[in-house]
């Protein structure tokens, strides 16, 4: 047996091992066992199914070999050559399904996402595209059924967002985000445009998985500035009028984070430090040399027009992906937050640069 086919006797043994004790727990009840068990069954559960499935059609692959053998029965024989077919098909389509299941999944798919935009290149234009990335990422998370949170943002006045921070949260958030990082380019003629010239412009983009609270991140209190100030913008009257805003900074590091859009000052300086854990963390797990900002640096880059992932072309109602040279029409639909189908194939393209770089598969 292969070490592939091995590895998925071992999952299936293990799926066992997890039911057997969910069904007859021994001991007083222990929640925080059950549900990592929970957790763990869930993550194996399709991997098992399949891979069950897959040795039932060995098994009937095998006793129909035995008929196809046996030719005194020319009526059974061409029956079973047809099963034989049917039989192939299946178990090449089980093999393949089985390859893309035992592909290493990203640990971060199903954590919350803190996601940052920035206004780049481009002016108020660039402001303007920052705020449409923004509703268009906060309508895609509504469709998707995720909980979202505006954390800060500073409006532009000629519309749109300088900067906008905000969480998404439930559903995989991190599966559907981790690929926007970067840079985005819009190509189209602004508002602000009294000739009708088109003018390219940009946003930047940083996703960031929000840390667990049982990964230990060594922030001393010595090494915190935090200040507070008077929030601006969504909010209502209150915020105006009482400092409530908390802005972080992280002296060694120089990482400054804050939160305005909670009335409570205690509220925005909890999710301000859990902003600041998960940029640490992010640091920690690149193992960046630079001492300010290098997780967002390394998502986005200078905001430089020739730095883009992405381009919106109006005039040509286009957006391209540069990672995977793919095309895509209806801009004003993605900008509504219909980009499931961009998504998904970020994450085919994901799939199959880890299928190419995988070992031991079946095929």
């Amino acid at each position: 047996m292969s070490t592939f086919y091995e590895r998925l006797e071992q999952i299936a043994r293990r799926f066992d091992e997890i039911e057997g004790e969910l069904a007859h727990p021994s001991g007083a009840f222990d929640q925080t066992r059950y549900t990592a068990l929970v957790k763990e069954r869930a993550a194996i559960e399709e991997t098992v199914g399949v891979y069950r499935l897959y040795e039932k059609t060995l098994e009937e692959f095998a006793s129909n070999e035995v008929l196809l053998k046996d030719g005194g029965d020319a009526e059974l024989h061409a029956l079973a050559e047809e099963e034989a077919k049917s039989l192939r098909a299946r178990r090449k389509d089980l093999e393949e399904r089985l390859t893309l299941l035992m592909i290493p999944k990203d640990p971060d798919d199903d954590k919350d996402v803190f996601i940052e935009i920035r206004a780049g290149a481009g002016g108020d234009e660039a402001a303007i595209f920052a705020g449409d990335l923004a509703r268009m990422y906060i309508r895609y998370a509504e469709i998707q059924k995720m909980r979202v949170e505006i954390l800060s943002m500073n409006e532009s006045d000629a519309g749109g967002f300088k900067e906008i921070v905000f969480t998404a949260g439930g559903n995989d958030a991190y599966r559907h985000f981790k690929h926007e990082s970067g840079v985005h380019r819009v190509q189209r003629v602004p508002v602000t445009e009294s000739q009708g010239r088109v003018h390219t412009s940009t946003a930047t983009v940083a996703v960031l998985p929000q840390v667990d609270e049982e990964i230990e991140i060594d922030i001393r209190p010595g090494d915190l500035q935090i200040d507070t100030y008077k929030a601006s913008g969504a909010g209502g009257q209150h915020v105006n009028k009482t400092e409530s805003a908390i802005r972080i900074t992280h002296l060694p590091s120089g990482v400054v984070v804050s939160c305005s859009e909670e009335r409570s000052q205690m509220q925005n300086r909890e999710k301000a430090m859990t902003m600041l854990r998960s940029v640490l963390h992010a640091r920690k797990k690149r193992e960046a040399e630079e001492a300010v900002g290098s997780m967002r640096r390394s998502q986005v880059g200078t905001g430089d027009r020739s730095e883009k992932i992405r381009t919106y072309n109006f005039p040509q109602d286009r957006i391209t992906d540069h990672r995977i040279n793919q095309s895509f029409g209806n801009i004003r639909a993605a900008l509504d937050g219909e980009i499931s189908h961009i998504v998904e194939e970020l994450l085919k393209d994901e799939r199959a640069r880890l299928l190419a770089g995988a070992s031991n598969s079946p095929v």
